[in-house]
């Protein structure tokens, strides 16, 4: 019995979209490898761990969901690849309180939460896979024999029939303009949002009425939440975990301004929200780049909008967030609709076995 091999394929990026176009590509039986400029999976899904010591010095450990807070589903198929991709204790369901026993502004009602952290949900997708961390590539180019990956001079070992880029649309455009310009041309202006945020332990508040989260109507800060206020996360009844996002438009504005003085505003805004003094015992900020897609983003239309790009021809893939449906549920939307568009091309079918 003689089996002809499957296609290759190297996906790049293990954020949500990738991972869920990579799962999906192997379930169908393609030979995909992953690859991450990270030290591991999840992207925007992320929990930072933090050490402190605290005021009796003793060594400490918290972890900070700082990326993605919690995702909504309301497309009845991600719904349903929620209930059947993962183990029943990988996700709970989670409805914050707001402020003073009200829901937070914009009414975001109940939320999905992967546990024990945020990365979780790309780990378990990519829990089998060959993957290759802190590889942050610079050139794809494809030659006789196949597509090949660079990074810093040092190529990724084999050739590969196709390559899925789950990029910030500023990171795919370089590395697909030699390629397909016309791709190029329309990632480069998306202006993908960025997000200064800030995590901290401090003492808890006075004030019992900040509830689990909650949007400041004006000044630096878009979201705050306590952390500590999730299903499964660490909680003391003697502290207050925060995170707290500033609004796109204010990180922007400084975007390059030093962390200790973003810090130092961020927490300032922070207490005048809370109204009393917050007794930190531990805080740092981290810059997410390219922390939102724009509501509406390239290739979108009211009428069809387009979720993914697909060459068979050169064996190239864009999938991601920025095509206009955002948030989680937007990233599997679109790696979903690529890998469908992959698997129709009987070029990228993986043949069956032959006697």
């Amino acid at each position: 019995m003689n089996r002809v091999s499957p296609p290759k394929v190297v996906v790049i990026g293990a954020g949500i979209a990738g991972a869920a176009c990579a799962r999906a590509l192997a379930d169908q039986g393609f030979d995909v490898q992953v690859v991450d400029k990270a030290r591991g999976a999840g992207g925007r899904l992320a929990t930072r761990r933090l050490e402190w010591l605290d005021g009796e010095g003793n060594r400490r450990m918290t972890r900070f969901d700082h990326g993605a807070p919690a995702f909504r589903a309301d497309d009845p198929a991600f719904q349903q690849f929620l209930r059947t991709a993962f183990p029943p204790d990988a996700l709970v369901q989670w409805s914050p309180a707001g402020p003073r026993g009200k829901r937070p502004s914009g009414d975001i009602g109940s939320q999905w939460l992967p546990a024990p952290d945020m990365p979780s949900l790309c780990r378990w997708l990519l829990r089998d896979f060959t993957a290759t961390w802190s590889f942050p590539v610079d050139r794809i180019q494809k030659g006789p024999l196949g597509w090949q990956i660079e990074a810093a001079g040092a190529t990724l070992a084999g050739h590969f029939d196709a390559v899925v880029l789950a990029l910030p649309p500023a990171q795919a455009a370089p590395l697909i303009a030699a390629h397909r310009g016309d791709w190029a041309q329309s990632a480069s202006p998306v202006p993908m949002q960025p997000r200064w945020t800030l995590m901290g332990v401090a003492r808890s508040p006075v004030n019992g009425g900040i509830g689990d989260a909650g949007q400041p109507e004006d000044g630096p800060l878009g979201w705050v939440m306590r952390n500590d206020a999730k299903p499964g996360r660490e909680s003391r009844p003697d502290e207050a975990h925060w995170v707290a996002h500033a609004r796109p438009a204010w990180s922007l504005e400084h975007i390059e301004q030093p962390a200790a003085w973003v810090q130092a505003q961020m927490q300032a805004a922070l207490q005048d929200w809370l109204g009393e003094p917050i007794l930190w015992q531990h805080a740092v900020v981290h810059r997410w780049r390219y922390a939102m897609p724009p509501s509406a983003a390239a290739g979108a239309s009211t009428d069809a909008p387009q979720r993914f790009w697909w060459d068979g021809a050169l064996g190239l893939g864009v999938c991601g967030d920025f095509f206009g449906s955002t948030g989680v549920e937007g990233a599997w939307q679109s790696a979903q609709a690529l890998f469908e568009a992959m698997r129709r091309e009987a070029a990228f079918t993986p043949p069956a076995s032959a006697t």
